[in-house]
C-alpha cells in the first residue's frame, strides 16, 4: 500500500511542484487506465477520472468490465494523462473500491460527480462500480519546456 505524502525532496524541479501537478490532472476528465490480466497481458482503456485534493483519482465502470475484474484481482494499476502538446502524466498507484451507497466512502463519489455531473445518473445501474487510486509514483512531463521532467514518489506504507 502507498501513503500519499509527497516526499519534500521531490517537490522542486524548477519550481514544479504537487499544485501543478494536481492542477494538471484537474484539467484532464479522461485518462488511459492500465491493469493487468490474470496471465499478465496489459489492458488499458480510457475512462472518465476525477481528483481528489490529495491526488487520488475516482473513476466508474462495470463489474463486467475487464478493468474491473483485473483490479478486483491484483490492485497494481498505471494510469497516463496526455496533453495539450507534449505535456504527459504517468502515475502508478494501488487500485481500492469505492462503494457505491453509504456514508463511508461518499466523499469520493462527491468528487467524481463534481467532474461528472450524469455519474449519478448511472447509480440506478445494477453493475457499478467505483474505484480510487492512491498514486505512488508519478512523472511529468513537458518537452516544450526544454524539457520538464518531474518525478514524484509517495512513501509506502
Amino acid at each position: 500500500m502507498c501513503h500519499w505524502a509527497i516526499k519534500e525532496d521531490d517537490i522542486n524541479v524548477r519550481g514544479f511542484g504537487k499544485p501543478d501537478v494536481l492542477d494538471y490532472m484537474r484539467k484532464h476528465r479522461l485518462a488511459v487506465v492500465s491493469s493487468c490480466a490474470a496471465d499478465g497481458a496489459p489492458q488499458s482503456a480510457l475512462v472518465g477520472v476525477a481528483t481528489t485534493d490529495s491526488m487520488e483519482l475516482i473513476f466508474d465502470t462495470v463489474s463486467s468490465s475487464r478493468k474491473h475484474e483485473n483490479l478486483s484481482r491484483d490492485r497494481r494499476v498505471a494510469v497516463t494523462f496526455c496533453g495539450p502538446n507534449e505535456k504527459t502524466l504517468q502515475l502508478e498507484g494501488i487500485a481500492l473500491p469505492v462503494s457505491t451507497s453509504g456514508s463511508d466512502d461518499a466523499v469520493y463519489r462527491e468528487v467524481y460527480y463534481l467532474a461528472w455531473p450524469d455519474g449519478r445518473d448511472r447509480l440506478k445501474w445494477n453493475n457499478l462500480s467505483y474505484w480510487r487510486i492512491l498514486p505512488c509514483w508519478a512523472r511529468y512531463s513537458d518537452f516544450s519546456l526544454g524539457p520538464l521532467i518531474a518525478e514524484f514518489r509517495w512513501d509506502a506504507s
